[in-house]
């Protein structure tokens, strides 16, 4: 299994060997609510009385359905490994590390600090050789309670209302076209809204 997970590591661009990439899968896996939570547990009595009353099935999850949350895993542990640290950051921007460090805390760039302690920058801000233009319009536009994955899900999925050449763009494409940067701030405002 290690080299099959080895070979499609590298297809996809992951710099990160077997066992590191299932440590993090490992992680991932921690951090996210228990195997088989029973849903009721989440609500008053009152509360699930009106939604079995309306037909939602509260019942916790069997043994033999999948596992909902595998591409959650996938998505935290991809992330975690194709993030930037504060060093990886400053030498691909050219600048000393303190630089990254006052950015992140500004809010000028965003991470999270990863399991050791050390901040870890989601790669989807940067290009080769620097930040992503309007990035800072993007940023200060983010809800305070959207985590990591949902801004990195958010800003790699085409949006139909970022055109170019008449096709759906991501975020990250329309900025690095030099699309208004307003735009997109708009559109990531309502992270976490009710569709």
């Amino acid at each position: 299994m290690t080299v099959a997970l080895e070979t499609v590591l590298a297809k996809a661009g992951l710099k990160v060997d077997a066992s590191e990439f299932l440590t993090l899968v490992e992680d991932a896996a921690r951090k996210l609510s228990p195997p088989n939570p029973d849903p009721a547990d989440y609500f008053t009595p009152d509360q699930r009385t009106a939604l079995i009353d309306v037909g939602l099935d509260l019942s916790p999850h069997t043994e033999t359905e999948p596992d909902q949350r595998a591409r959650t895993v996938v998505a935290h542990a991809v992330l975690a490994e194709s993030s930037l640290t504060v060093l990886d950051a400053a030498q691909r921007l050219g600048v000393d590390d303190s630089r990254i460090r006052h950015k992140l805390k500004e809010g000028r760039l965003t991470g999270w600090k990863g399991t050791g302690g050390g901040w870890r920058l989601p790669a989807w801000q940067f290009t080769s050789t620097s930040v992503l233009p309007g990035l800072e319009t993007v940023l200060r536009a983010v809800p305070a309670d959207q985590p990591p994955l949902v801004v990195a899900a958010f800003m790699s999925t085409p949006q139909s209302d970022l055109l170019i050449n008449d096709r759906w763009a991501t975020p990250r494409d329309w900025l690095l076209a030099g699309g208004d940067p307003d735009m997109v701030a708009r559109l990531i405002q309502t992270l976490g809204e009710p569709a």
